[in-house]
Order: C-alpha cells, then sequence, then structure tokens
C-alpha cells in the first residue's frame, strides 16, 4: 500500500511537536534570566554587595575591628595596628614592584572598555566600566592612606581618625557611582523598553 504526501504529513507534525518543548524551555530560561545588563536583577545585587564590601573593608581591615580598637583600646588597639602595618605594607609593596604594570593593563582595560561602551553602545560594557572605573578610584584612596599609615608615625587618635576619613570618603564615592548608575541605566531600560532600541 502506498502512503500518500497528506497521510505523512501528521508524522512530521508530531515529530515537530516533540522538539517544541525544548525551543519553549530555552526561551523561558532566556526569558527568565536577562542577559542584558541593566534589566538583570544580579547586576543590581552584584553592585550592592560591591559597594557594602568596600565600605566595610577598609584597605583589608574590616571597619569593625577599627570601631572595637577605639571602644575598648588595648589588646584590640594592638591588633589593629598589626594588621594596619601588614595590609598597607602589603599594597605598598604591590604598587612599588607590580604598580607601572597595573596601570598599563589598567588603562588597555579602561580604553577598550569606554570604546565598547560609549562608542560602539555595548551594555555589558557600560555596566563593567559603571561598576570597575569607582573600584579604581577607591584603590588608588586606598594606596594613598596606606602610605600615610606606613611613612608617619602616628597616633592611635590619628590613625582611628585617618581610618574614619578614608571609609567616608569610600561611602561618598559609592553613593555618586550607585546614583550614576541607576540613572544610567533606568535611561538604558526605558530608551530600549519604550523606544526598542
Amino acid at each position: 500500500m502506498e502512503i500518500s504526501p497528506e497521510q505523512d504529513l501528521p508524522t512530521a507534525q508530531a515529530t515537530n511537536h516533540g522538539t517544541q518543548p525544548a525551543l519553549d524551555w530555552f526561551s523561558i530560561v532566556f526569558e527568565t534570566i536577562d542577559l542584558r545588563s541593566f534589566s538583570n536583577l544580579w547586576y543590581w545585587i552584584g553592585l550592592a554587595v560591591l559597594w557594602s564590601s568596600a565600605s566595610h573593608w577598609v584597605i583589608g581591615v574590616p571597619y569593625d575591628m577599627v570601631t572595637r580598637a577605639r571602644r575598648k583600646e588595648g589588646q584590640a588597639a594592638q591588633d589593629l595596628l598589626d594588621i594596619l602595618r601588614i595590609t598597607s605594607g602589603r599594597l605598598i609593596y604591590i604598587a612599588d614592584e607590580a604598580g607601572l604594570w597595573i596601570i598599563a593593563v589598567g588603562m588597555f582595560f579602561f580604553t577598550g572598555c569606554v570604546l565598547l561602551a560609549f562608542v560602539y553602545n555595548f551594555e555589558f560594557a557600560q555596566a563593567l566600566f559603571l561598576l570597575a572605573f569607582p573600584m579604581t578610584l577607591i584603590s588608588l584612596r586606598s594606596l594613598l592612606t596606606a602610605r600615610m599609615l606606613h611613612n608617619n608615625d602616628l597616633t592611635l587618635e590619628e590613625v582611628f581618625t585617618l581610618m574614619a576619613r578614608h571609609r567616608l570618603i569610600i561611602q561618598c564615592i559609592g553613593m555618586v557611582s550607585i546614583f550614576v548608575t541607576a540613572m544610567w541605566g533606568m535611561y538604558q531600560n526605558l530608551n530600549i523598553g519604550i523606544l526598542g532600541g
């Protein structure tokens, strides 16, 4: 018995229908996990974690050690001075040994990032730049504070004042950075959502 093409059609439809759930699964996953940066919830969670960590770890020292040393003094203050001596010495050593290489690689990275972000309008590069550039400012400020701690014979109260000032500067940079990132992210989301980007 010969099968006509009309009889073979339901079989083809059944085969296509069998592959359809896999395509639906992929589309559901990629709609749920939005791969664009500024409309992705994980980007904003990462931004919050980044700035809370930067504000808590001041020159590699958790800030609760500073407050505890200021309150109790004694052994807590000695522990703080010891760990500040170690972390500031480490930062200065890295800057002296590999500072030029770090600057060269950083400038290469930022040049490429700025070109991709603002010349070619690549959203992921924009998001990366808005995270990395303020952290570079904080790294430079941390190095300056480490040199001040390392090179000057500061009293305990001067150390507390220097650490508090450094943390305040980090928080100010963080507030400006979060504000700029939020404004730019909203602009991009509205531009893509309303105007069809």
